[in-house]
């Protein structure tokens, strides 16, 4: 009887210990999982109008611009310049070091062998080329058809620049995570087929949440997910290296005692947009909202006030380090 549970127990054992040994080389050799998704039928045309629809996404309020270009580019984009979005921008990460890709015509390096459906895809819903899950950090699941024909029409226009991004650091946790643990996440709601227009509410909405994502940095992290009221403010976030401060993004609601724009006009919000960085080497990408339309900037003050408000005092925009951080580039 004993040898027989012996020979038992080693059986399991040895099925447990292939089934390791098996996942580890999966995850040695590359992300184990693939995803199967079938992208909407959206294709790039050749209208100017559409085409420059998408470079002022690409450059402004969607900022692709700001991790597509190494960040020592950064200053360039906040003089106006718009540098070819070749990527290879670092984003240093608790699971490994993130590379962004080259998004030029390039056919080896870029997107000039990529179909119109795999950009699509991966935009949409967070799959690549491969079928593996992209890391997440693009936040575009929920853009309308019409933007997302527009950003993909520009990218078709631009001149191909040969530069092979460096290979993602991952730590075999990242692995873990991006190859077994997470799933690629599709859009949260039925996507609209046009965007909202005007100095309205609705397109404030759809630009803070879904283009701009203002929501990602002004609303509390735990764990990478986003938690309490959105638009309150509270995230810790590295800022730069540094060991000793962070940056804590204030809260956005009209909430009169603790609001950071409640006192501010429509006027004032908009001029303070124009005016760019006011901290040196803050993570928001102030040179593409700079170049946001007066009737878009109206739209976000315009949300923004329409938020229910939420009393919480986030303190300094720069606060000693202490306390959990949420890792930003």
């Amino acid at each position: 009887m004993i040898r027989v549970l012996m020979r038992a127990v080693l059986i399991v054992v040895g099925i447990i210990a292939t089934g390791v040994a098996a996942l580890l080389v999966a995850l040695q050799l590359g992300w184990a999982r693939h995803h199967e998704t079938t992208a909407p039928p959206l294709r790039a045309v050749s209208d100017p109008t559409v085409i420059e629809r998408g470079r002022y996404l690409v450059y402004g309020p969607a900022a692709c611009a700001y991790c597509h270009r190494p960040k020592a580019d950064w200053p360039r984009l906040a003089r106006g310049e718009m540098p070819p979005l070749s990527g290879n921008h670092e984003f240093p990460l608790p699971f490994g070091a993130i590379f962004s890709s080259n998004l030029t015509s390039d056919r080896q390096t870029g997107l000039g062998a990529a179909s119109d459906g795999a950009i699509v895809r991966v935009l949409r819903h967070g799959i690549r080329h491969d079928g593996r899950m992209a890391v997440p950090i693009m936040e575009f699941q929920n853009l309308s058809d019409e933007d997302i024909v527009a950003i993909l029409s520009f990218l078709r226009t631009q001149p191909a620049v040969h530069q092979q991004p460096q290979p993602h650091r991952l730590t075999f946790l990242g692995r873990l995570l991006l190859g077994v643990v997470m799933t690629p996440s599709g859009p949260s709601r039925p996507p609209l087929e046009m965007s909202p227009t005007g100095a309205t509410v609705a397109r404030g909405g759809y630009l803070a949440n879904d283009v701009a994502s203002c929501v990602s940095c002004h609303t509390d992290r735990q764990r990478g997910e986003l938690v309490g009221p959105r638009f309150a403010g509270g995230q810790r976030m590295d800022f730069a290296g540094d060991t000793t401060r962070v940056l804590v993004p204030p809260n956005l609601t009209p909430d009169p005692a603790t609001g950071r724009i409640t006192s501010w006009s429509e006027d004032t919000f908009v001029a303070r947009f124009r005016n760019g960085a006011s901290i040196p080497e803050t993570i928001m990408p102030w040179g593409a909202y700079s170049r946001m339309t007066v009737d878009d900037l109206r739209a976000v003050y315009r949300y923004l006030r329409s938020l229910p408000p939420v009393h919480r005092d986030t303190g300094s925009s720069l606060q000693a380090r202490e306390g959990s951080v949420h890792p930003r580039s």
